[in-house]
């Protein structure tokens, strides 16, 4: 009997202040599944860490913010997304940070007006859950992908 792949586990944050939210612009990588697109910051877990931890330490190592009150707003999972990998992606906001903003690997930080958001060039399904970041409530969502193209998505709000 064969095993499923183990799924990926990663965080996402997206920091706001005075109307604006810092989006990373993935336009350094090559091969990045990503590249061409903005989002929020974050990455995979690493060995040990609950998604606090990982949010913390990715956001740190992307942009040298330093995250003083991450709220974790929701929990997101992308069947087979890449290369037949499951994702299951825990979705935060932050808004007091400490640090400057430095240099980042994969691409390039942006502080973008919130009205601008859904301009930029994004995967289709954060159209979706970008305005659930301003409701008050818990979500819980599955976004499905097919060859780059969202072909479906349902969701749970507590």
């Amino acid at each position: 009997m064969s095993r499923a792949p183990r799924p990926i586990v990663a965080t996402l944050c997206y920091i706001r202040a005075g109307g604006r939210t810092l989006m990373l612009h993935r336009n350094k990588k090559e091969g990045d599944a990503h590249r061409g697109k903005y989002n929020g910051l974050g990455g995979k877990f690493e060995a040990g860490e609950s998604p606090d931890e990982c949010v913390v330490r990715e956001v740190r190592e992307e942009s040298g913010l330093n995250l003083l009150d991450p709220r974790l707003r929701g929990v997101l999972t992308f069947p087979a997304f890449k290369d037949g990998s499951d994702w299951v992606v825990f979705v935060y906001t932050a808004t007091r940070f400490e640090g400057r903003i430095g240099d980042c690997p994969e691409g390039t930080l942006e502080w973008v007006d919130d009205g601008k958001l859904l301009d930029l060039p994004l995967w289709e399904g954060d159209r979706v859950f970008l305005p659930w970041l301003d409701a008050d409530r818990f979500f819980s969502a599955k976004f499905v992908y097919r060859e780059g193209r969202l072909v479906g998505h349902d969701a749970s709000f507590y």
